[in-house]
Protein backbone atom coordinates (compact mmCIF):
# COMPACT_ATOMS: atom_id res chain seq x y z
CA UNK A 1 0.00 0.00 0.00
CA UNK A 2 0.95 3.74 -1.10
CA UNK A 3 0.34 6.29 1.23
CA UNK A 4 -1.11 9.37 -0.02
CA UNK A 5 -2.52 12.50 0.86
CA UNK A 6 -6.46 12.34 -0.08
CA UNK A 7 -7.64 14.20 -2.90
CA UNK A 8 -11.05 15.19 -4.36
CA UNK A 9 -11.92 12.68 -7.52
CA UNK A 10 -15.13 14.77 -9.06
CA UNK A 11 -15.48 11.56 -11.27
CA UNK A 12 -16.06 9.57 -7.57
CA UNK A 13 -19.56 10.63 -6.59
CA UNK A 14 -18.12 8.81 -2.47
CA UNK A 15 -15.61 11.51 -2.67
CA UNK A 16 -17.73 14.23 -3.53
CA UNK A 17 -19.80 12.99 -0.50
CA UNK A 18 -17.31 12.87 1.70
CA UNK A 19 -15.84 16.86 1.13
CA UNK A 20 -19.53 17.52 1.83
CA UNK A 21 -20.12 15.64 5.12
CA UNK A 22 -16.47 16.83 6.53
CA UNK A 23 -17.37 20.07 7.19
CA UNK A 24 -20.34 19.38 9.62
CA UNK A 25 -17.89 17.24 11.29
CA UNK A 26 -15.24 19.53 11.85
CA UNK A 27 -18.12 22.06 12.87
CA UNK A 28 -18.72 19.54 15.46
CA UNK A 29 -15.07 20.21 16.76
CA UNK A 30 -14.28 16.36 15.14
CA UNK A 31 -12.80 14.93 12.46
CA UNK A 32 -14.18 13.07 9.58
CA UNK A 33 -11.61 10.04 8.71
CA UNK A 34 -13.29 7.82 6.65
CA UNK A 35 -16.57 7.43 4.91
CA UNK A 36 -17.81 4.43 2.84
CA UNK A 37 -21.08 4.31 0.62
CA UNK A 38 -22.64 0.77 0.44
CA UNK A 39 -25.44 0.51 -2.25
CA UNK A 40 -27.82 -2.50 -0.65
CA UNK A 41 -29.04 -5.20 -3.41
CA UNK A 42 -29.92 -7.99 -1.40
CA UNK A 43 -31.34 -7.24 2.29
CA UNK A 44 -32.62 -3.78 1.17
CA UNK A 45 -32.86 -2.99 -2.72
CA UNK A 46 -32.54 0.62 -3.23
CA UNK A 47 -31.01 1.24 0.36
CA UNK A 48 -28.08 2.76 0.72
CA UNK A 49 -25.63 1.79 4.00
CA UNK A 50 -23.07 4.54 4.93
CA UNK A 51 -20.23 4.20 7.51
CA UNK A 52 -18.13 6.81 8.58
CA UNK A 53 -15.31 7.23 11.16
CA UNK A 54 -14.65 10.09 13.53
CA UNK A 55 -12.30 11.03 15.36
CA UNK A 56 -12.13 13.99 18.61
CA UNK A 57 -9.07 13.35 20.23
CA UNK A 58 -7.88 11.41 22.73
CA UNK A 59 -11.50 9.40 23.32
CA UNK A 60 -14.30 9.21 20.84
CA UNK A 61 -16.78 8.19 22.92
CA UNK A 62 -20.88 7.11 21.82
CA UNK A 63 -22.03 10.77 22.97
CA UNK A 64 -19.69 11.93 19.63
CA UNK A 65 -20.92 9.16 17.81
CA UNK A 66 -24.62 10.09 18.35
CA UNK A 67 -24.07 13.68 17.53
CA UNK A 68 -22.28 13.02 14.37
CA UNK A 69 -25.01 10.60 13.44
CA UNK A 70 -27.72 13.15 14.11
CA UNK A 71 -25.67 16.13 11.93
CA UNK A 72 -25.00 13.50 8.75
CA UNK A 73 -27.84 11.84 8.54
CA UNK A 74 -29.95 14.82 7.41
CA UNK A 75 -27.29 15.55 4.31
CA UNK A 76 -27.21 11.89 3.59
CA UNK A 77 -30.89 11.39 2.97
CA UNK A 78 -30.77 14.84 0.34
CA UNK A 79 -27.88 12.93 -1.08
CA UNK A 80 -29.91 10.15 -1.85
CA UNK A 81 -33.62 10.79 -2.07
CA UNK A 82 -36.01 8.20 -2.21
CA UNK A 83 -33.48 5.64 -0.90
CA UNK A 84 -33.61 4.02 2.72
CA UNK A 85 -30.37 5.23 4.37
CA UNK A 86 -28.66 3.15 7.40
CA UNK A 87 -25.99 5.26 8.84
CA UNK A 88 -23.37 3.97 11.21
CA UNK A 89 -20.87 6.05 12.75
CA UNK A 90 -17.74 4.97 14.52
CA UNK A 91 -14.35 6.25 16.23
CA UNK A 92 -11.17 4.55 14.77
CA UNK A 93 -10.16 2.09 17.79
CA UNK A 94 -7.13 1.81 19.63
CA UNK A 95 -5.80 -0.54 17.23
CA UNK A 96 -6.90 1.32 13.90
CA UNK A 97 -4.96 0.34 10.19
CA UNK A 98 -3.99 3.61 8.87
CA UNK A 99 -5.66 3.14 5.40
CA UNK A 100 -4.72 6.87 4.06
CA UNK A 101 -1.89 8.88 4.29
CA UNK A 102 -3.66 12.45 5.57
CA UNK A 103 -4.70 10.06 8.45
CA UNK A 104 -1.67 10.71 10.15
CA UNK A 105 -2.29 14.11 10.88
CA UNK A 106 -5.22 13.48 13.15
CA UNK A 107 -3.18 10.77 15.29
CA UNK A 108 -0.61 13.73 16.54
CA UNK A 109 0.67 12.40 20.11
CA UNK A 110 -0.48 8.86 19.75
CA UNK A 111 1.22 6.08 19.55
CA UNK A 112 1.68 4.26 15.77
CA UNK A 113 2.99 0.89 14.67
CA UNK A 114 4.82 1.21 10.84
CA UNK A 115 5.78 -1.54 8.91
CA UNK A 116 8.77 -0.30 6.71
CA UNK A 117 10.19 -1.60 3.55
CA UNK A 118 13.61 -0.28 3.32
CA UNK A 119 14.64 -2.31 6.84
CA UNK A 120 11.76 -5.34 6.48
CA UNK A 121 10.49 -4.22 9.98
CA UNK A 122 8.10 -2.19 12.13
CA UNK A 123 8.74 0.75 13.79
CA UNK A 124 7.15 2.17 16.98
CA UNK A 125 7.18 5.46 18.29
CA UNK A 126 4.44 8.29 19.37
CA UNK A 127 3.30 10.52 15.87
CA UNK A 128 4.79 13.83 16.84
CA UNK A 129 4.25 15.02 12.99
CA UNK A 130 2.87 14.15 9.82
CA UNK A 131 2.75 16.01 6.80
CA UNK A 132 1.81 14.91 3.10
CA UNK A 133 5.40 13.40 2.34
CA UNK A 134 6.64 12.04 5.94
CA UNK A 135 5.89 11.41 9.63
CA UNK A 136 7.87 11.61 12.47
CA UNK A 137 8.15 9.54 15.55
CA UNK A 138 9.23 10.03 18.62
CA UNK A 139 11.12 6.60 19.32
CA UNK A 140 12.95 5.60 23.12
CA UNK A 141 16.34 6.68 21.30
CA UNK A 142 14.78 10.15 19.57
CA UNK A 143 13.19 11.02 17.01
CA UNK A 144 12.79 9.34 13.52
CA UNK A 145 11.96 10.94 10.26
CA UNK A 146 10.22 8.17 8.02
CA UNK A 147 8.64 9.15 4.00
CA UNK A 148 5.15 7.73 3.50
CA UNK A 149 6.71 5.98 0.19
CA UNK A 150 8.50 3.49 2.28
CA UNK A 151 5.32 2.81 4.92
CA UNK A 152 3.89 -0.64 3.79
CA UNK A 153 1.21 -0.39 6.39
CA UNK A 154 0.70 1.59 9.69
CA UNK A 155 -1.41 1.25 12.57
CA UNK A 156 -2.49 2.91 16.03
CA UNK A 157 -0.93 1.21 18.54
CA UNK A 158 -2.08 1.12 22.33
CA UNK A 159 0.67 -0.36 23.96
CA UNK A 160 3.16 2.75 22.98
CA UNK A 161 3.04 5.60 26.12
CA UNK A 162 0.83 8.87 24.56
CA UNK A 163 2.78 12.08 25.11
Amino acid sequence: MKYTPRKTDIRNPDSLLFDSIEPVIRGLKMSLIELNVFRSRSKNPGGVQVRAVIYRGGITGLEDCSKAHRAILPRLELAFPGQEVYLEVSSPGIDRLIKDGCEFAFFTGQGIRCYRTDISDWTEGILIDADGEKITLELDSGEIVIPLEIIAKARLSAAINKI
